[in-house]
């Protein structure tokens, strides 16, 4: 088994074929600065986003037998990984690689988790307005400390992995769950771009139900979460 790479880069992608070619250029000219893996969780596509995909020692690619959403995909992808930081990027190329040695270099001032948000959203004005009331909420219910928690590039340690609870929507609450667990999380500000090719599989009619449910979900266990020290090892009689 070769050494574990400084980055692992996980990438969720559904019904992706016109981008994913071009998000490996970008990510690999992206990381050349580090030793890297990239892995590639297919969610069930259905058109040819699989084959665009050019597998090698640095990119794996993990295929679900049948579409089951964004966090699935996320969480196989982090459990797969061997890199000491773990980089969360989308895979509709509206999130810049480019902006990844950014987030990696800051998790060395000391944080455990860096989140990016997305300061010019290319989105309409009724979807940014969606998201800013979403991520108000949010944040006051749940008290991430966070500002968009939408945007799916995120830097993390590897150990923050112990803190998330593997459930659908679990990518909207990973910093809650990260935070809560006592790491140190951070913002900086990404690039956002227009989508060019694809559609958004996700709108306000399918997300704000669920999301809001989630939500008491997550408060709920949140505040159930077991804390505990330990004053001295065990000792052998």
């Amino acid at each position: 088994m070769p050494a574990a790479p400084q980055v692992s880069v996980v990438v969720p992608l559904f019904n992706e074929e016109g981008n994913v070619a071009e998000l490996q250029w970008q990510i690999t000219d992206a990381l050349r600065g580090f030793t890297h893996e990239i892995i590639f969780v297919d969610d069930g596509s259905t058109d040819a986003t699989v084959q665009k995909v050019a597998t090698d020692d640095a990119v794996r690619l993990i295929r679900f037998k049948n579409n089951a959403g964004q966090s699935a995909a996320m969480f196989a992808g982090m459990k797969s990984a061997r890199g000491e930081v773990i980089v969360l990027i989308d895979g509709d190329l509206q999130n810049d690689p480019a902006d990844i040695p950014a987030l990696v270099t800051k998790l060395g001032e000391g944080f455990d988790l860096v989140c990016g948000y997305r300061k010019n959203r290319k989105d309409t004005a009724y979807k940014r307005l969606q998201s800013r009331i979403a991520n108000a909420v949010r944040s006051r219910f749940i008290g991430d400390g966070v500002r968009d928690t939408g945007c799916s590039l995120k830097a993390m340690k590897r150990e923050c992995l112990d803190a998330l609870v593997p459930f659908i929507g679990l990518h909207r609450f990973i910093p809650a769950f990260i935070r809560r667990a006592g790491f140190k999380l951070t913002e900086v500000p990404v690039n956002h771009r227009p989508r060019m090719h694809g559609v958004s599989k996700y709108n306000f009619a399918n997300r704000a139900w669920r999301a809001t449910k989630d939500m008491f979900g997550v408060s709920w266990l949140l505040s159930r979460r077991m804390r505990y020290e330990i004053a001295s090892e065990p000792v052998n009689q």
